[in-house]
Protein backbone atom coordinates (compact mmCIF):
# COMPACT_ATOMS: atom_id res chain seq x y z
CA UNK A 1 0.00 0.00 0.00
CA UNK A 2 1.31 3.68 -1.30
CA UNK A 3 -0.44 6.99 -0.06
CA UNK A 4 0.27 9.96 -2.07
CA UNK A 5 -0.18 13.97 -0.64
CA UNK A 6 0.10 15.91 -3.03
CA UNK A 7 -0.62 20.16 -4.08
CA UNK A 8 1.62 21.73 -1.47
CA UNK A 9 3.03 24.63 -1.88
CA UNK A 10 4.18 28.23 -1.11
CA UNK A 11 1.27 30.82 -0.76
CA UNK A 12 0.89 33.80 0.85
CA UNK A 13 -1.35 34.60 3.87
CA UNK A 14 -5.08 34.12 3.15
CA UNK A 15 -4.25 32.48 -0.41
CA UNK A 16 -6.02 28.67 -0.61
CA UNK A 17 -4.29 25.23 -1.59
CA UNK A 18 -5.46 22.06 -2.40
CA UNK A 19 -4.10 18.63 -1.14
CA UNK A 20 -4.97 15.42 -2.75
CA UNK A 21 -4.42 11.93 -1.70
CA UNK A 22 -4.01 8.86 -3.34
CA UNK A 23 -3.74 5.46 -2.70
CA UNK A 24 -2.34 2.58 -4.62
CA UNK A 25 -3.20 -1.20 -3.22
CA UNK A 26 -5.92 0.21 -1.08
CA UNK A 27 -9.51 1.99 -2.15
CA UNK A 28 -9.99 4.81 -0.19
CA UNK A 29 -13.41 5.63 -0.66
CA UNK A 30 -13.56 2.29 1.97
CA UNK A 31 -11.86 4.13 4.44
CA UNK A 32 -11.12 6.57 6.90
CA UNK A 33 -8.42 9.09 5.73
CA UNK A 34 -6.72 11.64 8.19
CA UNK A 35 -4.90 14.43 7.13
CA UNK A 36 -2.02 15.48 9.74
CA UNK A 37 0.72 18.23 9.70
CA UNK A 38 4.19 18.78 10.98
CA UNK A 39 5.63 21.84 11.42
CA UNK A 40 9.69 22.15 12.24
CA UNK A 41 10.47 20.72 15.76
CA UNK A 42 7.14 20.55 16.35
CA UNK A 43 4.63 17.39 17.20
CA UNK A 44 2.40 16.03 14.27
CA UNK A 45 -0.90 16.49 14.39
CA UNK A 46 -4.07 15.82 13.20
CA UNK A 47 -5.90 18.40 10.79
CA UNK A 48 -8.82 17.17 9.28
CA UNK A 49 -9.97 13.73 8.76
CA UNK A 50 -13.13 11.65 7.40
CA UNK A 51 -14.77 8.71 7.73
CA UNK A 52 -15.68 5.80 5.29
CA UNK A 53 -19.37 6.67 5.92
CA UNK A 54 -18.30 10.58 5.53
CA UNK A 55 -17.93 11.74 8.74
CA UNK A 56 -16.06 14.61 9.39
CA UNK A 57 -13.82 16.28 12.00
CA UNK A 58 -11.08 19.08 12.04
CA UNK A 59 -9.19 20.65 14.65
CA UNK A 60 -9.63 24.14 16.26
CA UNK A 61 -7.39 26.20 14.51
CA UNK A 62 -9.13 25.00 10.61
CA UNK A 63 -12.43 24.97 11.79
CA UNK A 64 -14.39 26.84 8.88
CA UNK A 65 -11.23 27.33 6.49
CA UNK A 66 -10.37 23.78 5.51
CA UNK A 67 -12.74 21.43 4.18
CA UNK A 68 -11.99 17.56 3.69
CA UNK A 69 -13.51 15.58 0.93
CA UNK A 70 -14.09 12.90 -1.15
CA UNK A 71 -14.26 12.24 -5.06
CA UNK A 72 -15.50 8.95 -4.71
CA UNK A 73 -14.96 8.29 -8.61
CA UNK A 74 -11.46 8.80 -8.28
CA UNK A 75 -11.19 7.77 -5.11
CA UNK A 76 -9.25 10.61 -3.80
CA UNK A 77 -9.41 12.57 -0.72
CA UNK A 78 -8.78 16.65 -0.65
CA UNK A 79 -7.79 19.06 1.87
CA UNK A 80 -8.96 22.46 0.84
CA UNK A 81 -7.20 25.21 2.57
CA UNK A 82 -8.48 28.58 2.84
CA UNK A 83 -7.15 31.76 4.22
CA UNK A 84 -3.62 30.32 4.51
CA UNK A 85 -2.22 31.71 8.09
CA UNK A 86 2.30 31.27 8.73
CA UNK A 87 1.12 29.03 11.16
CA UNK A 88 -0.54 26.53 8.89
CA UNK A 89 3.28 25.97 7.19
CA UNK A 90 4.28 22.70 7.79
CA UNK A 91 4.46 19.28 5.96
CA UNK A 92 1.04 17.96 5.48
CA UNK A 93 0.57 14.06 5.32
CA UNK A 94 -2.44 11.92 4.93
CA UNK A 95 -3.00 8.31 6.47
CA UNK A 96 -5.15 5.76 5.98
CA UNK A 97 -6.97 4.05 8.78
CA UNK A 98 -9.74 1.30 8.60
CA UNK A 99 -13.53 1.29 7.31
CA UNK A 100 -15.62 3.39 10.26
CA UNK A 101 -14.95 6.99 11.59
CA UNK A 102 -11.99 8.70 11.89
CA UNK A 103 -10.22 10.09 14.64
CA UNK A 104 -6.73 12.02 15.40
CA UNK A 105 -5.16 9.35 17.04
CA UNK A 106 -1.78 8.19 15.16
CA UNK A 107 -2.43 4.92 16.31
CA UNK A 108 -5.51 4.31 14.19
CA UNK A 109 -3.65 5.13 10.77
CA UNK A 110 -1.64 2.01 9.58
CA UNK A 111 -0.39 3.66 5.98
CA UNK A 112 0.69 7.07 5.74
CA UNK A 113 1.80 8.86 2.75
CA UNK A 114 5.43 10.81 2.14
CA UNK A 115 4.02 14.12 2.94
CA UNK A 116 3.68 17.42 0.71
CA UNK A 117 5.27 21.54 1.85
CA UNK A 118 2.97 24.01 2.44
CA UNK A 119 4.44 27.60 3.06
CA UNK A 120 2.97 30.08 3.92
CA UNK A 121 4.56 33.30 4.14
CA UNK A 122 2.75 36.49 5.44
Amino acid sequence: VQLQASGGGSVQTEDSLRLSCGASGLILNNVAVGWFRQAPGKEREGVSCIGSNGFTSYRDSVKGRFVVSRDVAKDTVYLQMNSLKPEDTAIYFCAAAGPGVCGFSRAMYHHWGQGTLVTVSS
